[in-house]
C-alpha cells in the first residue's frame, strides 16, 4: 500500500532528479529507478513506467526555458530525433523478449568507457569550431547562443552520421530499459558532433521527451504506469526542472561537463550493479 511517507520521499527525490536531469540532459531515471526499487520496494516494471513519465516531465519543464533562451538547437534536435524515435519504438517493442541482465551490463560498460574521452576534455569550455561540410552543411547544422556575460558562442556540427548512430542506440536503450538515455544523447553530440556542452545537454533535454513519448504508449498499454506513483514523480520533476534551468543558464561549459561526468559514472555503475543483481 502506498502511504504518506512513501509519497513524500518520492516527491522530494523527484525534485532532485528533475533539477539534475535538466542540468545534464538526462531524464531523472538514474535517480528515480533505484529509489523506487531499492529503497521503496516498488516492482521494477512500475519503476520503469514512472521513469518514462519522469523523462517526459523533465523535458517539458526544461525545454521551454532553453528554447526561449536559444540554448537548444531545434534543427539538430529534430534531425537526430529521427533516429532516437525509431530506436525507442523498436526497443519498447522487444523489451519483453530481451535479456535485461546482458543489456544493462553492456550499456553500463559502454558508459564507463565513454568516461575516458570525456575526462580528457573535462576543462574544455568551447570546442574548436570546425568547418561546416558534407551533410552538416547541406542541413545547416549550426547555431549560436549568448552566454550570461553577453558573449556570443558560434558553433558548427561535425559528423552527423555518427551522431545518428549514437542516437539510435540512445533510443533503443530508452525503449528497452525505461531510462531517458540522455547520457548517450549528450555523448553523441559532445564527442561525435563536437557541440558545446551546454548545447548538447539542452538539446538532449528537448529530445528525451519526444523519445520517451514514442515508447510510453506501450508501457501504458501494459499497465506499467501506476498513477499513484507517477503523480508525485511528475510534479516533483517539474519543480526540480525549473530549479535546474536557472542554474544551467548561468553555469560555464566546464562546470556542466564535470557534473555530467559524475552523473555518467554513477549511471554506469548503477546499470552494472543492477545487471549483476547486487
Amino acid at each position: 500500500m502506498i502511504g504518506f511517507e512513501f509519497l513524500i520521499i518520492l516527491f522530494f527525490a523527484s525534485i532532485m532528479a528533475g533539477a539534475l536531469g535538466s542540468i545534464v540532459g538526462l531524464g531523472g531515471g538514474v535517480i528515480i529507478i533505484p529509489i523506487l526499487t531499492i529503497f521503496l520496494g516498488v516492482d521494477i516494471h512500475f519503476a520503469i513506467g514512472a521513469s518514462i513519465v519522469s523523462v517526459i516531465a523533465t523535458s517539458s519543464g526544461a525545454a521551454a526555458t532553453y528554447v526561449k533562451d536559444k540554448m537548444t538547437n531545434l534543427r539538430i534536435g529534430m534531425f537526430l530525433e529521427l533516429a532516437t524515435t525509431a530506436g525507442a519504438i523498436f526497443g519498447a517493442a522487444i523489451a519483453a523478449y530481451t535479456n535485461s541482465f546482458l543489456l544493462e551490463l553492456i550499456f553500463g560498460s559502454i558508459l564507463l568507457v565513454s568516461l575516458v574521452p570525456l575526462v580528457r576534455q573535462i576543462g574544455e569550455d568551447i570546442p574548436a569550431n570546425p568547418e561546416l561540410v558534407g551533410l552538416a552543411k547541406r542541413l545547416s547544422l549550426q547555431g549560436s547562443y549568448t552566454e550570461v556575460d553577453g558573449s556570443t558562442v558560434n558553433y558548427n556540427a561535425t559528423r552527423p552520421e555518427r551522431g545518428l548512430v549514437g542516437m539510435f542506440a540512445a533510443g533503443l536503450i530508452s525503449g528497452l530499459l525505461g531510462i531517458g538515455s540522455g547520457t548517450f544523447k549528450v555523448l553523441s553530440m559532445d564527442l561525435a558532433m563536437k557541440l558545446p556542452m551546454k548545447v548538447s545537454t539542452t538539446t538532449s533535454n528537448f529530445m528525451i521527451g519526444v523519445t520517451a513519448a514514442a515508447s510510453a504508449g506501450i508501457y501504458f498499454a501494459r499497465g506499467d504506469v501506476d498513477p499513484f506513483i507517477v503523480a508525485p514523480v511528475a510534479i516533483g520533476i517539474l519543480i526540480g526542472a525549473f530549479i535546474g534551468t536557472r542554474f544551467l543558464l548561468k553555469a560555464r561549459n566546464p562546470t556542466v561537463r564535470k557534473i555530467f561526468a559524475i552523473v555518467l559514472a554513477i549511471s554506469a555503475v548503477e546499470m552494472i550493479v543492477r545487471a549483476l543483481g547486487a
